[in-house]
């Protein structure tokens, strides 16, 4: 499209065509064209938050992101758009001048953020991924690694970390298919295994994304204390042999009482609704949000009837459960997938009058929950299977 083009009555069809939904809304201070406008950079900055760039339009892109390129194009030449989006672009996408998070980094980049230093002795053992020290390239060096002073009580772990996978009890799924780092995980990097011993509350940085710093311990006796997660991550994700070690089989996931030698991953919380949706009015007891977070529950839901997630109301806390040593992630979809029956989908506003599914609320009672935890808990869970007639676990 030319730049000077300019936009008149048919830039409505032009939204419509951008993806944008035309949608009857109520009186708001907004008028109906405004609010179509706004809902979709809503999308933009969605995505931009989420992989760290302004979409683009170049052939690895998928439809999604080509048609959010096209739209922010448009927009850009959209005079009206410049001045009603001016508080929204805080990060300068209509300029132009939003920064590259990620993708744009080299190696080298990535690898001073990393810190890592040249390895000081070799590893514990030789596993299949893992290379060999001469082979560790010169650049995959980190400045800021110091000698982990209590080294000696990790060293039988990563003895017997290593010793799990050489005998496949443990397998090594490239990082790129799982990229979540949780306190209590092994990934293998430029050669080595490291352990994520500590894994600090999440904060919000300079780019509006969550982030965390962990202590990271290495298999050579060295620590990086203060490595941030986005930094590991891009770091695991370019080496093209960045992978993840996975838990024993045996570890467990859950437990009552704290002990010294837990590495707590966070909770499964369970939440009750105070929406007024006819549905959830007439079946509260039974209608739940299973979630999960690494932080405080009380910290996630705080602001919940602003929220579509939460179904644009306040909800309650109904149960918790502490994990330990577990993948949060793929978790919350073992347990998603063995309630996937019972699943609902309920369509709600958000608050801009846009449609959207608020889709990991289950017609469950807690007491269903509960027994499905103390399933997963004594490693039986795939022995059974849901069945939503009868509102019973039964054996499959």
């Amino acid at each position: 499209m030319s730049k000077n083009r300019s936009f008149t009555g048919d830039d409505d069809a032009l939204l419509t065509e951008l993806g944008v939904e035309v949608e009857a809304k109520k009186k708001s201070q907004y008028t109906q064209r405004e609010e179509r406008i706004i809902s979709g950079f809503e999308d933009i900055v969605n995505f931009y938050k989420e992989h760290g760039r302004a979409p683009q339009l170049s052939e690895s892109a998928d439809i999604f992101e080509k048609i959010y390129a096209t739209r922010l194009s448009r927009l850009k030449d959209l005079e009206e758009a410049k001045s009603l989006l001016l508080e929204m672009d805080e990060h300068k996408l209509l300029s132009g001048e939003a920064p590259q998070l990620t993708d744009d980094m080299s190696d080298d980049d990535i690898l001073s953020e990393l810190a890592v230093e040249a390895p000081a002795s070799s590893s514990i053992t030789e596993l299949k991924h893992v290379k060999p020290r001469s082979h560790i390239n010169s650049a995959d060096t980190v400045a800021a690694r110091k000698k982990c002073e209590d080294f000696e009580k990790y060293k039988q772990t990563f003895i017997d970390v290593a010793n799990d996978v050489k005998t496949g009890k443990r397998s090594t799924p490239l990082f790129k298919d799982d990229a979540s780092i949780s306190q209590g995980d092994f990934f293998i990097l430029s050669g080595q295994i490291l352990y994520i011993d500590k894994k600090g509350q999440d904060f919000t940085n300079k780019y509006d994304r969550i982030d965390s710093k962990l202590r990271v311990i290495y298999d050579n006796g060295t620590e990086t204390p203060d490595m941030l997660m986005r930094s590991l991550q891009r770091a695991l994700n370019k080496d093209e042999n960045g992978r993840r070690i996975e838990s024993d089989k045996n570890t467990k996931l859950f437990s009552e009482n704290e002990e010294e030698s837990d590495t707590q991953s966070g909770v499964i919380y369970v939440l009750r609704s105070d929406s007024e949706y006819p549905l959830v009015q007439e079946n509260r007891d039974v209608i739940h949000k299973i979630g999960f977070t690494g932080s405080d529950v009380n910290k996630r839901i705080t602001s919940a009837k602003f929220d579509p997630t939460f179904l644009m109301a306040d909800v309650e806390v109904v149960a918790t459960y502490k994990l330990a040593n577990v993948n949060r992630a793929r978790l919350e979809k073992l347990i998603h997938r063995f309630f996937a029956d019972a699943r609902l989908e309920i369509q709600i506003k958000d608050r801009f009058g846009k449609n959207v599914t608020a889709n990991e609320w289950f017609m469950v009672p807690l007491f269903i929950i509960d027994e499905m935890i103390e399933k997963l808990k004594d490693g039986t869970l795939d022995k059974y299977k849901y069945d939503k007639d009868s509102a019973a676990i039964i054996a499959v």
